[in-house]
């Protein structure tokens, strides 16, 4: 497949991102050789615009913050899951020209929690109550959880993530961001969403179960104070990483139509990590 066709990741600052590195891989593994896939510096209020501005060779976009909210108002359809969440993190180009909008992100979440032995009926914790808490409650929804404590400073945020817990049918509980916080880390699955240095305390003070399940969503640093504590408990631990490799396997087959070499993308990723 030599036709020239090419995708992207939006957002700001976007000059750290390593999507370009798992996609590229990608296109070269599995012999796309028209394919590139590059950094757009777009803001929220830009990304109509950019997107409206794109060429027919375009046959997708990556949505990080803070576009992804945005993203939804230029597409013509939008999946099941990113209409829960509120969000996208995927655009589509279709054959007419207009776009399709997904959430690979919650996709890619219950993979590597499932890959990493979390059943149906698992109790779920969610530290802070941001946008990417907003996948974790999807996700949560779609592993049948029992239920959903969702942890975090601000009140009207969490009050903000029950339309996403009623969308997947889930049972979503408050809990306060305060000296007994930790406490909630007595779960069968962890999920981090806070930025570095957040929920450092709370690793202090962290009485783990073996076998929990933490996913932490960063990756860099790495470990995490609370990645580190947690591992030092025996808990199983999924990264920041494995989800940025998911998410992009799924916008891989999305934009291409052919399956992901994932070994390929999964290396390019650990070697641009390791260097």
């Amino acid at each position: 497949m030599t036709a020239a066709r090419r995708a992207g990741v939006l957002g700001t600052p976007i000059a750290h991102s390593l999507s370009p590195v798992i996609h590229n891989a990608g296109y070269a593994a599995a012999g796309l050789t028209g394919w590139s896939y590059t950094r757009i510096e777009c803001a929220a209020a830009e990304l109509p615009a950019v997107v409206a501005g794109l060429g027919p060779e375009w046959a997708g976009l990556s949505v990080t913050m803070p576009g992804k909210e945005a993203a939804l108002a230029v597409a013509a359809e939008v999946s099941p899951v990113a209409a829960a969440v509120g969000a996208a993190n995927t655009l589509v180009r279709r054959p007419d020209g207009s776009w399709y909008a997904d959430n690979t992100d919650v996709v890619g979440m219950v993979e590597v929690l499932t890959d990493a032995g979390v059943r149906p009926g698992a109790t779920v914790t969610v530290l802070g109550a941001g946008g990417t808490a907003r996948a974790a409650v999807a996700a949560a929804g779609r592993l049948d959880a029992a239920a959903v404590t969702v942890v975090a400073r601000r009140p009207a945020a969490v009050e903000e993530l029950r339309s996403v817990a009623r969308a997947v049918d889930v049972e979503m509980r408050a809990a306060a961001w305060d000296d007994d916080a930790a406490t909630h880390l007595a779960a069968d699955v962890v999920i981090s969403t806070v930025p570095k240095g957040v929920a450092d305390p709370m690793a202090v003070a962290a009485d783990w179960r073996p076998g929990t399940v933490l996913f932490d969503a960063l990756y860099d640093p790495w470990p995490t104070q609370l990645a580190a504590s947690a591992e030092a408990a025996s808990c199983r631990i999924v990264s920041g990483l494995d989800l940025l490799l998911a998410q992009a396997v799924g916008q891989f087959e999305h934009f291409t139509g052919v399956a992901a070499p994932r070994a390929a993308m999964a290396a390019a990723l650990a070697a641009a990590r390791a260097a």
